[in-house]
């Protein structure tokens, strides 16, 4: 097939913005990042520290921040923790990097904030999956700020009566969003054999540089169940191993409170290191040119936002699964596939962990990437023997677009009623 994109359509522009708009920098989960982040923001508008603080979040984001130690907070974990620090040290302007530069006064001061004020928590009553709603009061003045949609997607502020902003939340996106239908796995593998690599060169800079220190810190130090060091110290240091390690590891440390920034994939930092460090340590073994991987690590990203495009950033489908069949793809273009071995890969990863399900960010994360990371890399495997999944086997179907329109609806809508129930156990409500 002859490559029909060129660099002034449209398609091409589309494609490079998508890249430069997910793949952002952001230094700790994302869920408890946002909700310190909206805090931040209502501390601001308030212009002064509150007294009083109430969180009004959707079920999701009550599901990822319950679990994960929030950075610069002494390990401490959850919504109150998220929003206090937002509140004492966050810097409103950072957006997802809001906690970076904490310094060890205002960790002090956090923990005495944490004792002397007064937090509220309740689910909010929207139907959206991102939702996050803080209200902050001290004496009779108060500040309203709320997030949706997206991690950083400021769409209301008020203060003290008078509404500064309200851009509505029926629109899921933003006025300037870029058109994600777009996308298709053919487009993609076009997209990334003939880009122009300075287009995209310094987002994918920082993705290597990023979360390849976060995996060595997680590697070289205690995080959460160690699941990087656990995979060497049992299975050895084979490419395969590694690849799975690395990703692993990065996510160990992550969930786990360590300080260091990553740079993030579908609004997810554990789905951007498992999208990129699994190629990066494919490339190293293989010895391919910097830009063999810059195309590869396009394929994997794209691949992965292309997947979630129908399943959205939060749902009970654990988006490592996704993450991890776009590594696949992105080590068999490395390998010299093409695009054939590309889609088949991508469906015979899905056809195997399509049903892990997410329970919130918490250290398993890093399991569930590992296992997600070995069915991307089994899949191309598979394809290498002449062996593949066929439609008509479980959620396939013939074609890799049908295949990844109906994990979108497996995630979307067939797991809406999963996702509360995960909730139900995770807060002990029968």
């Amino acid at each position: 097939r002859e490559k029909i994109m060129e660099k002034n359509d449209l398609r091409y522009q589309t494609y490079v913005t998508i890249l430069k708009r997910e793949l952002v920098a952001a230094m700790g989960c994302t869920e408890p990042i946002a909700l310190a982040y909206c805090a931040a923001k209502a501390r601001a508008t308030l212009g002064q520290i509150p007294d009083r603080v109430v969180i009004e979040t959707s079920g999701n984001i009550i599901k990822n921040v319950k679990s994960v130690i929030v950075p610069n907070t002494n390990g401490e974990k959850g919504i109150e923790a998220a929003a206090a620090i937002g509140i004492v040290a966050g810097d409103e302007k950072l957006e997802l990097e809001v906690l970076s530069n904490v310094t060890e006064q205002q960790k002090k001061e956090f923990l005495e904030y944490m004792k002397t004020t007064k937090f509220q928590v309740k689910q909010a009553e929207s139907d959206l999956l991102l939702d996050i709603i803080v209200k902050v009061y001290k004496g009779n003045n108060y500040a309203v700020v709320r997030i949706a949609n997206a991690h950083s997607n400021v769409v209301y502020i008020e203060k003290d009566g008078d509404v500064l902003l309200d851009n509505g939340v029926v629109q899921q996106v933003q006025q300037d969003v870029p058109d994600y239908s777009m996308l298709s796995v053919q487009e993609i593998y076009d997209f990334a054999q003939m880009a122009d690599i300075e287009d995209v060169k310094e987002v994918l800079d920082r993705q290597i540089e990023y979360n390849s220190a976060i995996a060595e810190e997680g590697l070289k130090n205690s995080y959460g169940a160690n699941i990087g060091s656990v995979l060497l110290e049992t299975y050895g240091d084979d490419i395969r191993n590694r690849a799975k390690a690395k990703a692993a590891a990065g996510s160990d440390a992550r969930m786990n409170g360590c300080e260091l920034p990553v740079v993030i994939n579908s609004g997810s930092g554990n789905q951007g290191m498992t999208v990129s460090l699994p190629v990066i340590e494919y490339a190293k073994e293989l010895n391919v040119e910097k830009e063999k991987l810059y195309r590869a690590l396009i394929l994997s990203n794209l691949i992965a936002i292309h997947q979630k495009t129908g399943i959205g950033y939060l749902s009970a489908y654990c988006g490592a699964v996704s993450a991890g069949a776009a590594a696949g793809a992105g080590i068999a273009y490395l390998k010299g596939g093409g695009y054939k071995d590309i889609t088949h890969t991508i469906v015979n990863a899905l056809a195997i962990t399509s049903g892990i399900i997410c329970d919130g960010a918490k250290a398993s994360c890093a399991a569930k990437i590992a296992t997600a990371v070995d069915a991307g890399i089994f899949g191309y495997d598979m394809y290498l023997k002449g062996q593949q999944f066929y439609g008509g086997d479980g959620v396939i179907s013939k074609g890799i677009e049908n295949t990844i329109k109906n994990i979108g609806r497996l995630g979307k809508d067939g797991m809406r009623e999963t996702d509360k129930e995960i909730l139900k156990i995770m807060t002990c409500v029968d």
